[in-house]
């Protein structure tokens, strides 16, 4: 996917109407590169989704030896696509240690999502982050 974070965050403040930015998030969602179906497993499910969702963690190294993740991911759900790019855009590329101190609740509060979302979206997109946040912890521990 090539938007990020801060164009999505000015693409959502300059749409003033939830409808124009529901079709936004579908749009993002379209972004996002095709996971095959050996990628679809039950080991990158992320659970706690009502729709289906999949999240893909590679780690690397920066040049200090620290671990970088990169994510990839998908779901079912054109809405919850959306928010899966929203999360891979906040988080992918970013040093573990980074992924953990990042304040996500004022991103997702600047976006307006906690308002907007049914309890159910909400609560798998907290089981995004947190599958996200668990990886970098792994991430660190390792290193």
């Amino acid at each position: 996917m090539t938007t990020s974070l801060d164009e999505i965050l000015e693409t959502f403040d300059f749409l003033d109407d939830w409808e124009d930015r529901y079709k936004y998030l579908i749009d993002l969602g379209k972004e996002l590169p095709d996971l095959s179906e050996n990628e679809k497993t039950d080991a990158n499910k992320v659970r706690g989704c009502v729709s289906q969702v999949w999240l893909i963690t590679s780690v690397d190294r920066n040049a200090d030896g620290a671990p970088v993740l990169t994510f990839k991911g998908d779901s079912d759900a054109l809405i919850v696509q959306g928010l899966v790019a929203i999360v891979t855009a906040l988080f992918s590329g970013k040093p573990a240690r980074e992924i953990l101190e990042t304040d996500v609740e004022a991103i997702f509060s600047q976006l307006g999502l906690q308002d907007h979302l049914t309890p159910q979206r909400s609560n798998g997109l907290r089981s995004m982050v947190g599958r996200i946040r668990s990886d970098a912890q792994q991430a660190l521990e390792a290193a």
